[in-house]
C-alpha cells in the first residue's frame, strides 16, 4: 500500500512538472538611449527649431517575457522565484489584452503610440512652445506599450532646453528609467520595475528615474551602485536631475 502511495505520489509530481501553467517568466530587456539612435536612425526627430547636442544618455527600459503561447511548466516557474534577474508573472497581467502575439503585438504598438504624443505635449506644454510651430517625430523599434513615455518627454526637454541654465539634464551621467506620461505631466506606474533598474545597471546606468508608486519594489530588489529617484510628474523628474547636477539633496527610494 505505502509503495502504491509513494508511486502515485510521484506520478502527481511528474505531471506537475511537465503541465503548463498560466504564468509568464520575465527578465531584463534592452535598453535605448532616446537621445541616440535606434536601428541607425535618431529615436527623436525635431524640425522646426534648432537642438542641442547632449552629453551623457537617457535609457528607456523594457523586460522580456516569455510570449503568450509559450508552455511555462514547474521548473521554469521554480528558478524564477529564486533569482533576482527574474520574475514569475501571471500571464494575464503580462497580456491583459488579446489572445494571439498578433493582437498583443497590435495592442501594444497602438499604447506606444499614443504614449508618443502623450509625451510630446507633455514636453512642449512644459516649455511653453506652441506645437504648430515644430514638429517632432519618435521612432523606437520593437518596443511596445506605453513605458517610455516619461523618458521621451525628458529626451525632448534635453534636446530643446537641457536643464535651462546652458548644462544637460543629465550632468554627463546614464540616466535610465520608466514610467507612462499623461499630457498633464503625471508619471504613471509600469510593470517590472525590479528588473527593468538590473537592466539599466547593466547598461551603465548611475540613475534611476521610477514612479513614485513602484518606489518600494524598485528598491526591494535593485543592483548595487544605481540611486533610485521617484517622479510623481515630469517636474518631479526635471527638479530631480537638476538637484542632482547641483549637489544638492534628492529624494530616493
Amino acid at each position: 500500500m505505502l509503495l502504491l502511495c509513494t508511486a502515485a505520489v510521484a506520478l502527481l509530481l511528474a505531471v506537475a512538472a511537465l503541465a503548463p501553467l498560466p504564468f509568464s517568466v520575465a527578465h531584463p530587456g534592452a535598453t535605448v538611449d532616446v537621445l541616440g539612435e535606434d536601428n541607425g536612425e535618431p529615436v527623436i526627430s525635431v524640425d522646426g527649431t534648432g537642438t542641442r547636442s547632449p552629453e551623457g544618455e537617457l535609457r528607456m527600459t523594457t523586460i522580456m517575457a516569455t510570449g503568450p503561447d509559450a508552455a511555462v511548466r514547474l521548473p521554469e516557474v521554480v528558478r524564477g522565484y529564486l533569482s533576482d534577474q527574474r520574475a514569475v508573472l501571471p500571464r494575464s497581467s503580462v497580456y491583459p489584452v488579446g489572445d494571439t502575439t498578433e493582437e498583443i503585438r497590435e495592442h501594444n504598438t497602438a499604447q506606444m503610440t499614443a504614449s508618443q504624443g502623450a509625451a510630446v505635449d507633455a514636453a512642449l506644454a512644459r516649455l511653453e512652445i506652441d506645437p504648430a510651430t515644430v514638429a517632432i517625430d519618435l521612432r523606437l523599434e520593437d518596443v511596445g506599450g506605453p513605458s517610455a513615455g516619461l523618458l521621451f518627454s525628458l529626451g525632448i526637454i534635453d534636446l530643446l532646453e537641457g536643464d535651462g541654465e546652458g548644462g544637460d539634464l543629465t550632468g554627463g551621467r546614464v540616466v535610465a528609467g520608466t514610467g507612462t506620461i499623461a499630457p498633464d505631466g503625471t508619471v504613471g506606474s509600469v510593470g517590472g520595475v525590479p528588473l527593468k533598474t538590473h537592466a539599466a545597471r547593466r547598461d551603465g546606468a548611475e540613475v534611476f528615474l521610477v514612479p513614485a508608486a513602484e518606489c518600494a519594489d524598485a528598491a526591494g530588489n535593485s543592483p548595487e551602485g544605481l540611486l533610485l529617484i521617484p517622479v510623481g510628474t515630469l517636474d518631479d523628474a526635471l527638479s530631480g536631475l537638476r538637484a542632482l547636477n547641483d549637489g544638492e539633496p534628492v529624494p530616493s527610494c
